[in-house]
C-alpha cells in the first residue's frame, strides 16, 4: 500500500513508499509538496501492480540508460578501450584509439545521436550512410573499419546492460578484398633501393626486410631491445600488433651494424630513425632507385611491402609453415600463406622445368645418361640383349624375384 511520511526531510522533500512488482516496499524522495509526492507513490504502485498481473511488460534495466547523452557513453567506452580494450586486456594502441574516436565522432554527427536511446532502429540510417561511402569510392576495408567502431560501442553497451541488444546485429559485411595487392620486391629491386636510399634510411629498410616488423613496431624499438648475444630483437607486448612479447632473430651482420650504430647510446634511446610518414619517404627512395611502384598483374610497392618480401623470403628459404607463421607472428597459417606469401616468376619457371623433366626426361635420363658418361670415358655400354633394358616386375609374397622377359 502506497504511503508517505508525515514530516518532510531537512531539505523540505517528502519521503514516500510503494510496493513494487516483486512485492517489496520501495522508498523514494519526492517533492516539497506532500500531496504531489503521495500521488507519485500511488502512480508507481499502480504501474508495478500492472506488471505483476501481466498487463504491461516488466521494465528493463537498459531503460534507465536511454536518456544518457550519447557523447557521455562514447567517452566512457573510449576510456575503457584506452585502459584495457585491446587483446588480452592490453590498452588500445594510440593510432587505434585515435581512429576509434574519429569514427565515433563522425557517426554521432552523421546520425544525429544525442541520447543513447536514439540508437533504437538506427540500422536503416547506418546502411544508407555506408552506401554513400561506397559510392564515394571508399574501399570495403575502410567501410568495415568505419562500422566496426560503432558496432564495438554497441556490443560494449550490451555487455554492461546499457542496451538490450546491438541494433546493428543484422548488418551485413562488406567485401574487404583489397582493391590493390602488394607485391614482394625482387632481390634486384631491394639491392637498388639500398644503394640509392639516404644513409639514415638504409639501416631502417634492412631491419624491415630482415625482420618483417611493421612501421609502428620499428618506431617503438629502443637500444635495450637489441640483443647482440642471441642475435635479434626483443618485442614488447605493449606495442606489438598481436599484443604478445617475443624475440625476432636477425642476421648476424645486421646485428653488428645495429650495435655499431647505437654504440655508446643510452638504453632508452631509439634504435632506429623511423619517419612519421614511412610511405612517403619510402616512395622518394624508391623513385631514386628506379623501382616501379606498380607492375601489371603483380601489385604495388610501399613500405609495408618490406614485410611482404620478408615473409616471401622466409617461405622460399624452405621454412615449414609453422616456422614461417612464428617468424611472421601471425595468428593463423592462412594469413601467412595466403595474405603475405608471394610466388616469384623465376621460381615458378624453375618448378615448371623440374616438372617437365619428370614428365618427359628426353635424352638426359636413365640409361642415356649412363651411356653418355661411359662413351665419354671410352667404354661401351651397348646392351647385350633387350632383357637388360626391360623393367623388372616383382611378384607378391616372399618368393624369388625373377625378371619377367
Amino acid at each position: 500500500m502506497a504511503g508517505i511520511r508525515k514530516k518532510p526531510q531537512p531539505n523540505g522533500k517528502y519521503v514516500a513508499w510503494f510496493t513494487d512488482a516483486n512485492g517489496k516496499q520501495k522508498f523514494f524522495a519526492g517533492t516539497r509538496k506532500r500531496a504531489e509526492t503521495l500521488h507519485m507513490a500511488e502512480r508507481l504502485e499502480d504501474e508495478h501492480r500492472q506488471v505483476r498481473v501481466g498487463y504491461r511488460p516488466a521494465p528493463k534495466a537498459a531503460d534507465k540508460h536511454k536518456k544518457r547523452p550519447f557523447s557521455e557513453v562514447a567517452t566512457e567506452y573510449l576510456s575503457w578501450g584506452e585502459s584495457q580494450g585491446g587483446r588480452r586486456g592490453h590498452p588500445w594502441s594510440k593510432d587505434h584509439a585515435v581512429r576509434k574516436r574519429c569514427h565515433l565522432g563522425w557517426w554521432q554527427q552523421r546520425l544525429g545521436l544525442e541520447r543513447l536511446g536514439d540508437v533504437d532502429g538506427v540500422l536503416p540510417r547506418v546502411e544508407k550512410a555506408l552506401r554513400e561511402l561506397q559510392e564515394a569510392g571508399r574501399s570495403g576495408k575502410t567501410i568495415q573499419n568505419q562500422v566496426e567502431a560503432l558496432k564495438g560501442l554497441f556490443n560494449w553497451c550490451v555487455a554492461r546492460g546499457y542496451l538490450l541488444e546491438n541494433p546493428l546485429k543484422s548488418l551485413g559485411r562488406f567485401n574487404i578484398t583489397p582493391k590493390t595487392r602488394r607485391r614482394a620486391m625482387t632481390v634486384e629491386e631491394i639491392h637498388a633501393l639500398l644503394r640509392h636510399c639516404t644513409p639514415e634510411h638504409r639501416l631502417l629498410y634492412e631491419v624491415a626486410l630482415c625482420s618483417g616488423l611493421r612501421a609502428g613496431e620499428l618506431r617503438a624499438l629502443t637500444v635495450k631491445h637489441l640483443d647482440t648475444v642471441r642475435g635479434g630483437l626483443y618485442l614488447d607486448a605493449e606495442w606489438t600488433k598481436n599484443r604478445r612479447s617475443g624475440f625476432q632473430p636477425l642476421p648476424r651482420g645486421l646485428v653488428r651494424s645495429l650495435a655499431e650504430a647505437v654504440a655508446g647510446q643510452d638504453k632508452s634511446a631509439l634504435l632506429l630513425s623511423v619517419p612519421q610518414n614511412t610511405s612517403r619517404v619510402f616512395d622518394m627512395d624508391r623513385e631514386r632507385a628506379g623501382v616501379a611502384k606498380w607492375l601489371p598483374g603483380q601489385g604495388k610497392v610501399d613500405f609495408h611491402s618490406c614485410r611482404v618480401a620478408y615473409v616471401s623470403f622466409v617461405l622460399q628459404s624452405g621454412a615449414t609453415v609453422k616456422e614461417a607463421q612464428s617468424l611472421a607472428r601471425h595468428a593463423t597459417p592462412d594469413l601467412t600463406m595466403n595474405t603475405y606469401g608471394r610466388t616469384r616468376r623465376d621460381r615458378l619457371a624453375e618448378v615448371a622445368e623440374a616438372v617437365g623433366e619428370a614428365v618427359n626426361p628426353g635424352p638426359d635420363y636413365a640409361v642415356f645418361r649412363t651411356k653418355r658418361a661411359a662413351v665419354a670415358g671410352g667404354g661401351d655400354v651397348t646392351p647385350q640383349n633387350a632383357t637388360e633394358l626391360r623393367p623388372v616386375e616383382y611378384g607378391g609374397g616372399g618368393g624369388n624375384r625373377t625378371p619377367v622377359p
